[in-house]
């Protein structure tokens, strides 16, 4: 069973990868989005094989209870998001915006991306999950400048740039992770592979780790989108297509959370380093208050729900700073409800901004008496991402704040804070976006509903019940998490 699941580790990695190379050589747009859709599906069957059984790890690649978590969430929103996509991006060509060429190009790069991704969560090197990282900032990149408007490729250059800084400063503290390291693993691959670190990080010199893992919170940071290194993130999620804003925000920061996590871990079994709990905190909160308070002054409707999102990094990062079973719980199920509630969102805005041919929230009015099924998404969706019962955001959210009223009571004043903060801002502008006077045009959509019918419904049933054995993982790597 090992060897075959073991098979099944390598197709997430590879079947991407050779689909990328096949859609090169497809002329045919339709063609190319299926294939997109089927090889995506394939690789979501293969991440829930992992179920049943994990493979022993190598020197590269690692399977347990921590990524299949992320792995599986990856590959199913992966999947969606490319149901979604073969229909939008279709629509694009229609309206001149995009080429077939652009096309080719656009599910090349998502098969690329979603094997990059892939790859840095099941990397056992660090060295090997930093260049997948990179690989996966690269290729978005290229895909928020797809639309060649000034706009976009000035969106684009911005990410390039300020990822650029990030993953610099990620691999500075790789590097000094390594140098930690060989004194006591020796040199070589060794010092590379995060089973051995987490062996003997207890020997390692914790002076160095500090400064490790101070550099390695702000370049994966920048990633996660957490402020004050966010400034990338608003505008890649409004210039670029808004398949990639789902990714983004559903997947991608999901990814950079990861690595943070596995280095908290380093941090954590070594008794004479700093703990790495406060500094998290710190900035998940940091980001909280300041994205709520941000969303009160958008004008575009993806660049708000990009705000959002650095509140919700935010959230997460908070949740696992604090540490503890309960808020790691809450904070591995806050992760999996935003990545649900925030790609279908982004579906619902893309379908929305393709009808009304506009992003402007001002000229954005009565969604639910011109196009009544992508308002009620939309009020559904707002709804769930602003933690209101009974959805799966607040159940994740009530439990985060029940663990900091436990355990730091303080901390729970602008925690409550900012979570009002954002909620007030979310429902003001949905009033007007949904319920205002209907304005803008009646043109019907084209993109297929079937994923944000699939996600909002995920997300209501899990604020109502969640399976049993989703609990007893969940707990299971909350625990593992410290």
């Amino acid at each position: 069973m090992s060897a075959y699941i073991l098979q099944n580790v390598h197709l997430i990695l590879f079947l991407p990868a050779l689909t990328a190379l096949a859609l090169v050589a497809l002329p045919d747009f339709r063609l190319s989005a299926r294939l997109n859709v089927a090889s995506s599906f394939v690789t979501f069957l293969a991440a829930l094989s992992l179920f049943y059984a994990k493979p022993v790890s190598g020197r590269y690649l690692l399977v347990d209870d921590l990524n299949i978590v992320f792995v599986v969430l990856n590959t199913f929103v992966a999947f969606t998001t490319s149901v979604f996509s073969a229909s939008y991006i279709a629509h694009e060509l229609e309206t001149g915006r995009l080429t077939p060429t652009h096309l080719r190009f656009y599910h090349t790069m998502y098969q690329v991306l979603l094997g990059a991704m892939n790859l840095a969560l099941v990397a056992n090197n660090i060295g090997l999950m930093w260049v997948a990282i990179e690989v996966a900032t690269l290729t978005t990149v290229l895909m928020v400048g797809i639309y060649r408007t000034d706009r976009a490729l000035e969106a684009a250059w911005k990410y390039f740039i300020l990822g650029s800084v990030g993953i610099a400063l990620a691999l500075f503290g790789t590097i000094l992770i390594y140098m930690a390291a060989r004194p006591v693993v020796g040199e070589g691959l060794n010092g590379m592979v995060w089973t051995v670190l987490i062996e003997n990080v207890a020997q390692f010199d914790p002076a160095l780790l500090n400064l490790a893992f101070v550099f390695l919170l702000l370049g994966y940071g920048t990633k996660v989108g957490l402020a004050p290194l966010h400034a990338w993130l608003p505008d890649a999620h409004a210039e670029g297509p808004t398949p990639i804003s789902a990714v983004l925000s559903g997947l991608l920061l999901n990814v950079a959370l990861y690595a943070v996590l596995r280095f908290k871990l380093l941090m954590a079994a070594n008794p004479r380093a700093i703990a790495p709990g406060p500094l998290m905190a710190t900035l998940g909160l940091l980001s909280l208050v300041f994205a709520g308070f941000m969303l009160y002054r958008r004008t575009d409707i993806k660049r708000m729900f990009a705000y959002s999102s650095i509140e919700h990094m935010g959230i997460i990062s908070f949740a696992f700073g604090m540490g503890g079973t309960l808020a790691n719980f809450a904070g591995l199920l806050h992760m999996t409800m935003h990545s649900l509630t925030k790609s279908a969102i982004f579906f619902a805005v893309g379908q929305i901004a393709q009808a009304k041919g506009t992003q402007k929230i001002a000229d954005i009015r009565g969604l639910t008496v011109t196009h009544p099924l992508l308002g009620w998404g939309l009020v559904v969706g707002v709804i769930a991402i602003a933690g209101m019962p009974p959805t799966g955001v607040f159940m994740s959210e009530f439990l985060i704040v029940s663990s900091t009223v436990t355990h730091a009571p303080l901390l729970a004043v602008p925690l409550t804070l900012g979570l009002l903060v954002a909620f007030g801002a979310l429902l003001w502008r949905l009033h007007g976006l949904a319920f205002g006077e209907p304005t803008g045009s009646l043109a019907p959509v084209k993109a297929s509903s079937l994923p944000l019918a699939t996600h909002l419904g995920l997300v209501l049933v899990a604020g109502i019940y969640l399976p049993p054995p989703l609990v007893a993982w969940f707990h299971h790597v909350a625990i593992m998490l410290r």
